[in-house]
């Protein structure tokens, strides 16, 4: 039986503009709507508008919510004031990856839970299996939409539509607004691309009157609608994992480089946790770097990772550069292999084509590294 494809609030806009759509994660999407590159460099230029709605949103609330998060993710909630933002992952019980995540405090015991659209079911299930004191949990997943305004404009983009200061929050905040005539928008200063964004979470019905709205009032930053193949390429330029590729049920936050994320003596034992400490003191066998070709070629995902003529590992994200003009991505290698500087190659169509391990971010200067420098 065809399983029934999901569609955003936004898809007749999508279809009307001759988008080119394609199933991901469930749902019928844009890929592009003109280039990648053109849609790629608007975004890195100047100011593009994602329609990211697939993503799922369950709210947790009341005196055992934060308990219930705790000893579900790794990260430390409690550092996670209201009015902030946390990067997190929830852990299996082998060391890997259920899903990663970021989780917004709006009160003291209300947390909006964000999650991969590829994971909503799979996370809501593992969400309830822990849910043993009786936090209340509500899947807002169908009932909301999410849009992305992203780019060195998007502020003056935003700030024609909202009297609220949104200029004036942080890098992972957020704050309830009205924005083009919207009440309770969610503005939030998290996002995918490198540049400074405005992730805008607002009720479904409530989707196409605020995207209309801000392609207009973007006009004269010269706005563009940005698909999902331009994404790709903007998280990959910063080094950000994408889950299903970069990160999985079998790969282990450590290996990832997510250690920063994982907080093991936070004071709670959370899925994992012991294990996690374990495979710290004994250290990784196997790291996941960034790398650059140093000729030309595209270092396509599960391509082999090669050293000295023997495989290694394996790409699990590549793309061409539009920014650095040139092959990137990420994969997994062995520890010995995962130093800054080390030679590696990638082997396309039976040639391997030198690389180097650099340092993620690809891109060293942004509108959002800017911003979290003010």
């Amino acid at each position: 039986m065809q399983e029934t494809i999901l569609k955003t609030p936004l898809h007749a806009w999508h279809v009307a503009q001759g988008a080119q759509m394609m199933p991901f994660a469930g749902y019928d999407m844009p890929v592009r709507y003109s280039s990648d590159k053109q849609e790629h460099l608007c975004v890195r230029e100047k100011v593009g508008l994602f329609d990211v709605s697939h993503m799922g949103e369950f709210l947790v609330r009341g005196p055992k919510a934060l308990e219930l998060l705790q000893r579900a993710t790794s990260n430390d909630l409690t550092k996670n004031l209201v009015g902030k933002a946390q990067y997190n992952t929830l852990p299996n019980p082998q060391g890997g990856i259920v899903d990663d995540l970021i989780i917004y405090r709006l009160e003291e015991e209300l947390f909006l839970v964000v999650v991969n659209a590829s994971n909503i079911e799979k996370d809501w299930n593992w969400l309830s299996s822990l849910n043993t004191e009786g936090a209340e949990m509500q899947n807002l997943s169908e009932e909301t939409a999410l849009l992305a305004l992203s780019g060195p404009l998007s502020l003056a983009t935003l700030s024609k539509l909202t009297t609220a200061p949104v200029g004036d929050l942080t890098y992972y905040a957020h704050m309830k607004a009205t924005v083009a005539g919207i009440d309770n928008v969610l503005v939030a200063t998290t996002g995918y691309t490198g540049e400074r964004t405005f992730e805008l979470y607002v009720r479904a019905d409530q989707a196409v009157k605020l995207w209309e709205a801000l392609m207009e009032a973007g006009k004269s930053q010269g706005i563009q609608p940005i698909g999902l193949g331009a994404r790709d390429t903007l998280r990959l330029e910063m080094g950000y994992m994408l889950y299903g590729n970069d990160i999985t049920d079998t790969t282990s936050p450590l290996e990832a480089g997510l250690g920063w994320v994982t907080k093991l003596d936070k004071g709670v034992e959370f899925t994992a946790a012991d294990l996690l400490r374990k495979q710290k003191a004994a250290g990784i066998s196997r790291k996941l770097v960034a790398f650059e070709l140093q000729e030309r070629g595209i270092p396509r995902g599960h391509l082999p990772i090669v050293h000295n003529g023997q495989i290694v590992g394996e790409v699990t994200s590549g793309t061409f550069s539009p920014s650095l003009n040139k092959g990137i991505g990420l994969g997994y290698v062995p520890t010995t292999l995962s130093a800054v500087g080390t030679e590696i190659a990638v082997r396309i169509r039976e040639k391997d084509h030198k690389a180097v391990v650099v340092k993620a971010p690809f891109l060293a200067e942004t509108s959002l590294t800017q911003f979290k420098k003010a």
